[in-house]
């Protein structure tokens, strides 16, 4: 079965973490042996190989690149126009990606059909040297300097924003603080719905969640988001947060990220195999959804298996991203229809950006 995944960082990942994602795995963990920059050195799940092996054939794709002012403790660039650039590499290393065949985007429905297609028909061998698809985003808002920069933006294919990340934004407060939308952000809204950009609500405050859910009218979705029933901060989605994504027809993807899977987790301390995070705990995360929904119509894989973490941060029992086929397998142990499986596997992904991409660009 193939997959669709809904939210990875693979450019930031290629061009900050320095990783050439087009070799194996083996050898990317290898370079890394004796790095401590990041905490993931030589713990990486994630390379484009490892994704065919696993058949994710198109996944939402990030750009992300924050701003911080100067009273921000958190990492970041220090200047929007410095955060934009950082943007426009992790783009160029997209279009290098396009160049050489080992991805390509999707901007319209043409293009989504097309590739549809192709995953869903195609040989495990011919997974291997097929283009993984992917539709563009990105995470958090700051970079775009002004409302010219979202135009421009949407003309070389960003499909989807998520205003906010951790911290203080320029157009809204995200994961750690809290507040409303900032005097820039609704704004931003307006011109995302007129444009067509879908809404991520990932990472928005609870204040901020409502009132872009009031202003901006177009389609959304939250791309990596668990739920705060199951595991209690602010980082995830109450129910009735949820429930609002659900009458909007939007689709919630299950993050595979160990601290949002397991309440008390405490980063850098806590340990996956201790704690007994495995993959089988993501189930619990994909049925509330499908609990709440009534069906399994909106939940879907948001894994950000690439996000800042890698091993000691993920489910003990994932040795790569291909290990997310055993997600279809403990869903049909759970009594999950074949329908229903294909559904959060990639269909409601699919069925989610059928409406809400252009039909075909005219350029």
């Amino acid at each position: 079965m193939w997959i669709f995944d809904a939210h990875l960082d693979i450019s930031m990942n290629a061009v900050e973490w320095n990783r050439d994602l087009t070799r194996p795995l083996e050898e990317v963990r290898r370079r890394e042996i004796g790095m401590s920059d990041k905490l993931d050195r030589g713990k990486g799940i994630l390379t484009l190989e490892e994704m065919r092996r696993g058949r994710i054939g198109i996944c939402i794709a990030t750009q992300i690149a924050r701003f911080v002012a100067l009273d921000n403790p958190l990492p970041g660039w220090h200047s929007p126009e410095i955060a934009w650039s950082i943007t426009q590499a992790q783009l160029a290393w997209y279009r290098c990606m396009e160049e050489c065949g080992q991805m390509t985007q999707i901007r319209d429905r043409r293009q989504l059909a097309r590739h549809v297609e192709l995953w869903e028909n195609i040989s495990d061998e011919e997974a291997m040297a097929a283009p993984i698809g992917y539709v563009l985003s990105l995470e958090g808002a700051d970079s775009i300097v002004h409302l010219d920069y979202l135009e421009r933006a949407y003309e070389y294919g960003l499909r989807a924003i998520g205003p906010a990340h951790y911290g203080a934004g320029r157009y809204s407060p995200g994961t750690g603080v809290e507040g409303g939308l900032t005097e820039l952000g609704p704004d931003l809204l307006r011109k995302m719905d007129e444009l067509g950009i879908t809404l991520d609500c990932t990472h928005l405050t609870d204040e901020a969640f409502w009132q872009s859910l009031e202003i901006y009218e177009g389609p959304i979705w939250a791309s990596h988001n668990n739920c705060r029933a199951l595991v209690p901060d602010q980082r995830q989605f109450s129910d009735e947060q949820l429930k609002a994504i659900i009458e909007r027809d939007g689709v919630i993807g299950a993050a595979f990220d160990a601290w949002m899977m397991h309440p008390g987790w405490v980063r850098g301390v806590t340990d996956p195999r201790a704690a007994g995070v495995n993959i089988a705990r993501i189930i619990e995360q994909i049925d509330h959804v499908c609990q709440l929904a009534g069906n399994a119509r909106h939940s879907g894989i948001g894994s950000d298996l690439d996000g800042g973490f890698g091993r000691e941060q993920c489910p003990y029992d994932m040795e790569s991203i291909a290990d997310l086929q055993q997600v279809a397998v403990l869903l049909a142990e759970r009594g999950y229809s074949d329908d229903d499986v294909h559904a959060i596997m990639h269909g409601n992904w699919v069925r989610r950006l059928e409406s809400s991409l252009p039909e075909a660009e005219t350029c």
